[in-house]
């Protein structure tokens, strides 16, 4: 009879939390008084009781503690989204508050942390994590059972779930705070938790701390952890601005020298990659993107430590370059699905792309910072560096390098690795461009001495940009796309690359002649159907070029094999600009009220600016539906518009080591004419449209720098025609 007692008992609970959480699934409340619901709730999150170890039909007690552990966070986070009907909010803040103030909730839940269950142990930490954000919300102070026991976990715990349910906890928390906007309460948390956090990176980040830990079960899960709070702090420092800069939030700067380390030495991949994500989204800026889930999440001044902090970021790296570090660095095979495999034999290899991409982005990005700030006297001591640097990653990249196609003309690479992947590609270009500016003023050499030698090591930034044009079909729209996008640091590389063609008309018209326009689709679209996610790449040499100085006079490498990229929204757009004269006036007009910024002030100038004064987010250029007023007309407009551009493709394949052959010597003036006329073009048609939209007050911000700029190359290509025709 006694166990029939404890059965009805753990039975009826179970039954009574059910009832009570089907009430909060419809937003409406139970039928008992908030105590007794209280009361009905903690029974349920003490969970087990001695003697009813098992009970035969009310379910296990571990399942009486989930219910419950679940229906408080189901509360809290019903009431910190404000989302409840009054008398609905009313209830829930009388039952959190009996059983926080009445029935010491908290500690109850932190005694789940060390839970060997680690289902309950992680339903803790979320239901907890719920508590103290509504806590922090509504009167801005911290839970102190809370924050002592992550504390004590920060300064002591080895890997294991106690200290897994405080990381994931803590990062929870600060990540709502940073996307609700709650700076000065974020600031708060991070100075009460400061000195214990930087304790605990001490313990697990430097390699003789973490390499004696890597027998442990959960050391893998307990890193990923780190890694992630470490994001969240990082994240932090940009949101929280000058007003708050503490140690902690600069950890993983002072800290990268183990953090690469980690990558080239831990035994999990998956805690490699996910340090190189790191690294790279902080070398970028864009710590939480993945979160932030297109909010303004960074905006406002930088701390006064972000200058040297970067510059310290790519010393590491540079560093870490200089000493072969690449050539620790593992890349696996490209994931799936399933998973990951192995291949075995001439199965071919399908590199993680993920990998690659971002070791290239880290590297040029850190070289950008680098070499400028770098105490060098001379410029053969820059162009050492530079040359050691790219010598290093082309190395690394044909290591995994799917051997698909010949690509002997190295400027192909940004294209055919970064592939779909827009904000990479120009990242990777707009480094590339800086450290080649850097380069040309320091060599004091002639501009085509320089970019002969910028296309051995694939740096041509000419050859960048046509490549770019090439894999839009020379489509002005989707420039204009990228130009009114916050997804790509696309303006500013515009910019400063047009600054450049102004200067340089002489070295674009010879790139042209290294880039053929005749086969953009074949090729690749074969390669995207055979790796990974879409994204393929390949340096292959017919022969291994020499290891020549960046800055000295070298042949032409005499070969052009051009990136073969589809458009796959070629023809058509998500706006018909051109049909914008006929637009309804009223429609058209913005507020006259809105400041304008002059694009020249690129320094004050980020995408930011650009989505502040755009309404609604963007979408990524190659996943936009494409609609218009009219679906029909642009829809056969669209597609007389690729069958045109698909009959000018079909030029034959441009080799220059074939124009020895007396009958392509006329197709090479052809297709050089070709390429240099469509990229006029495009730009002369991107500076329509923008000047229309700017009459019509419908461009985001001020563009005439910008249209200045587009003008002066227009002309630089007529007086190029002129002088041509005087001959």
């Amino acid at each position: 009879m006694e166990h029939a007692g404890v059965s009805f008992t753990v039975r009826t609970r179970f039954d009574r939390l059910t009832d009570a959480y089907r009430c909060f699934l419809t937003d409406s409340r139970p039928s008992q008084s908030a105590a007794d619901a209280a009361a009905v709730i903690f029974s349920g999150v003490c969970g087990q009781v001695p003697g009813e170890d098992r009970v035969l039909c009310g379910g296990s007690s571990a399942e009486l503690t989930c219910v419950g552990v679940s229906l408080v966070g189901r509360i809290a986070s019903s009431l910190a989204s404000q989302r409840l009907p009054p008398p609905v909010t009313l209830y829930c803040v009388d039952i959190l508050r009996v059983l926080v103030e009445d029935l010491d909730l908290m500690s109850q839940l932190v005694h789940h942390f060390h839970a060997e269950d680690q289902i309950i142990s992680q339903l803790a930490a979320k239901s907890i994590s719920m508590c103290v954000f509504y806590h922090l919300q509504q009167s801005s102070t911290v839970s102190p059972v809370w924050e002592q026991k992550c504390v004590q976990a920060f300064y002591g715990s080895p890997p294991g779930t106690e200290l897994d349910a405080c990381l994931w906890s803590l990062t929870e928390v600060l990540k709502r705070l940073l996307k609700g906007g709650h700076q000065e309460v974020l600031g708060k948390l991070l100075a009460a938790f400061d000195s214990s956090l930087c304790a605990l990176f001490s313990r697990f980040l430097p390699k003789e701390c973490w390499m004696g830990l890597t027998c442990n079960s959960h050391w893998g899960t307990t890193f990923c952890l780190l890694l992630d709070l470490l994001e969240v702090l990082t994240a932090s420092s940009l949101k929280c601005g000058p007003g708050v800069c503490l140690k902690s939030q600069r950890i993983t700067h002072i800290h990268s020298s183990a953090l690469l380390a980690i990558i080239s030495c831990s035994s999990e991949y998956f805690v490699k990659k996910r340090a190189l994500l790191l690294l790279k989204r902080a070398i970028l800026q864009k710590a939480g993107e993945d979160w932030a889930l297109g909010e303004a999440l960074f905006h406002g001044l930088k701390h006064e430590h972000l200058n040297s902090d970067m510059i310290m970021l790519a010393q590491s790296v540079v560093t870490a370059v200089a000493a072969d570090w690449l050539q620790s660095v593992q890349v696996e095979s490209a994931s799936f699905f399933g998973g990951t495999r192995h291949t075995r034999g001439d199965e071919g290899q399908k590199p993680d792309c993920v990998m690659l991409r971002a070791v290239s982005v880290l590297l040029l990005k850190s070289m950008e910072l680098h070499i400028p700030t770098a105490a060098v006297t001379a410029g053969v001591k820059n162009a050492k560096e530079v040359n050691g640097y790219l010598q290093s990653l082309w190395g690394f990249l044909r290591r995994y390098s799917v051997q698909l196609m010949e690509v002997t003309h190295l400027c192909c690479w940004v294209s055919l690795l970064f592939g779909e992947q827009d904000d990479d590609m120009l990242e990777a270009a707009k480094a590339l461009l800086s450290i080649f500016l850097n380069h040309r003023l320091c060599s004091g050499l002639g501009n085509l001495t320089v970019l002969e030698a910028a296309c051995t090591f694939g740096c041509n930034p000419h050859c960048h940009f046509l490549l770019l044009l090439q894999s839009i079909s020379f489509d002005q729209s989707i420039l204009l796309d990228f130009l009114i996008s916050t997804e790509a640091c696309f303006l500013e590389y515009f910019v400063r690359y047009l600054k450049y063609l102004r200067a340089d008309w002489q070295g674009f018209t010879a790139a042209c002649e290294r880039i053929s326009v005749s086969d953009c689709n074949l090729s690749l679209q074969q390669s995207l159907s055979t790796s990974c996610g879409g994204d393929m790449f390949t340096l292959a040499y017919k022969g291994e070029p020499e290891r020549v100085e960046f800055s000295s006079l070298v042949q032409s490498t005499n070969v052009i094999s051009p990136v073969k990229m589809i458009s796959l929204g070629a023809g058509l757009r998500l706006v018909d600009y051109d049909s914008s004269d006929e637009s309804d006036q009223d429609n058209m007009e913005v507020s006259q009220d809105k400041p304008e910024v002059d694009i020249s002030e690129k320094s004050r100038f980020s995408a930011l600016d650009v989505k502040q004064e755009i309404s609604g987010s963007p979408v990524p250029i190659r996943q936009k539906q494409y609609m218009s007023s009219d679906s029909n007309e642009l829809l056969s407009k669209s597609v007389s518009t690729l069958e045109r551009r698909q009959e000018t493709s079909s030029l034959p394949l441009l080799q220059s080591e074939q124009t020895s052959s007396p009958n392509m010597a006329p197709l090479s003036g052809q297709v050089t004419c070709e390429t240099l006329a469509r990229t006029v073009r495009c730009l002369s048609q991107l500076r329509e449209v923008v000047t229309r939209m700017q009459t019509k007050k419908l461009f985001p911000y001020n563009p005439s720098s910008l249209l200045k700029l587009l003008a002066q190359v227009e002309n630089c290509s007529q007086q190029s025609d002129l002088s041509h025709f005087n001959k």
